[in-house]
């Protein structure tokens, strides 16, 4: 397991979405700048914390050309429950397979009970990243005011 590197592309992964069908990443992201939430579950007090901040940034988000994605290894039942809770807008994924996940991006995973930590990246339009935010327990996780603190950055430089 090795974590993902500035400019390195991000890896394909595919999961099945709340409410049917399913999050193909980097494809769903691609042309827009994209912010991948890996979150614990919805068990977790801080991933809820940070879910609706970024439901909440939902507008300055959208004004930036960003897109948002989230997943955990949470049942279907249970993420749509707290989709339904915070009245999240952007995709959120279900059943991850944590091993799967850790594989292609380097989060680290917690054995029992098997979830995967908050891990982050943001995307640039090509599907590279831009960053990348690991955490090993807990706490550390993007926050969606950096976040689009961050993209202004981003974009203002890229001339």
């Amino acid at each position: 397991m090795s974590h993902l590197q500035n400019g390195q592309q991000f890896p394909s992964l595919s999961v099945p979405a709340v409410g049917g069908g399913t999050i193909s990443l980097p494809d769903d992201l691609a042309g827009s700048y994209g912010i991948v939430l890996i979150n614990r579950g919805s068990w977790c007090r801080y991933c809820n914390a940070q879910l609706a901040s970024f439901s909440r940034a939902s507008q300055a988000l959208a004004e930036l050309g960003v897109k948002v994605v989230s997943l955990s290894v949470d049942y279907e039942a249970t993420a749509a429950a707290l989709v339904a809770k915070h009245r999240l807008a952007f995709p959120v994924g279900h059943s991850a397979d944590a091993l799967k996940v850790a594989a292609a991006t380097g989060a680290y995973v917690n054995d029992d009970p098997r979830y995967l930590q908050s891990t982050g990246f943001i995307l640039a339009p090509d599907g590279t990243v831009l960053t990348a935010v690991y955490s090993s327990g807990a706490i550390g996780r993007l926050v969606a005011d950096d976040v689009t603190g961050f993209i202004r950055y981003v974009q203002e430089h890229a001339a």
